[in-house]
């Protein structure tokens, strides 16, 4: 169903892209739009038990294009380094594919607040922050059907280098 990297040599193996959705603090959620446009947002979030959690307001273009079509993917950069006198750029990213939800349950809801407090507010509790704004909150999982990460090729050499 998702098609093999055209340069395998530059794929990130699995546990190195997870890493990357665990570090990064924003990326790029891209959903099927109105009158067949793509739509993509930046959006923070956090990657918890492999899964996506995003939070947004109850209302609004993100959650209609959902509701047309729940597939959506991700994308988070975690370096891009341009190196002008090589002509490129040194980049690691990783892109998410799957589908998302809204979720319904109020105990999830509260779950997924937590997580993103506690990433975005470290050694703070959320708690009451979460209480405050449950009422006018909306939280969307998204479950992860195919993850691929990749990296500059002078990064895959790099790293080959260093291996041997």
């Amino acid at each position: 169903m998702f098609p093999e990297m055209r340069r395998k040599a530059q794929q990130l193996p699995p546990a190195e892209a997870e890493a990357i959705l665990c570090a990064g603090s924003s990326g790029v959620l891209a959903l099927a739009g109105e009158e067949g446009y793509p739509y993509a947002l930046p959006i923070s979030y956090v990657y918890h038990g492999g899964r996506l959690y995003f939070h947004c307001a109850p209302t609004g273009h993100k959650l209609d294009a959902i509701a047309r079509c729940p597939k959506a993917s991700f994308c988070v950069i975690a370096q891009d380094d341009v190196a002008p006198a090589l002509y490129t750029t040194r980049y690691r990213s990783v892109i998410a594919f799957g589908a998302i939800r809204r979720l319904e349950e109020e105990q999830a809801i509260i779950t997924a607040l937590d997580v993103l407090g506690r990433k975005y507010a470290p050694g703070l509790d959320p708690s009451a922050e979460i209480a405050k704004s449950l009422p006018r909150v909306c939280v969307l999982e998204m479950t992860i059907d195919h993850l691929t990460g990749k990296e500059g090729i002078e990064l895959t050499r790099l790293r080959e280098k260093e291996q041997s």
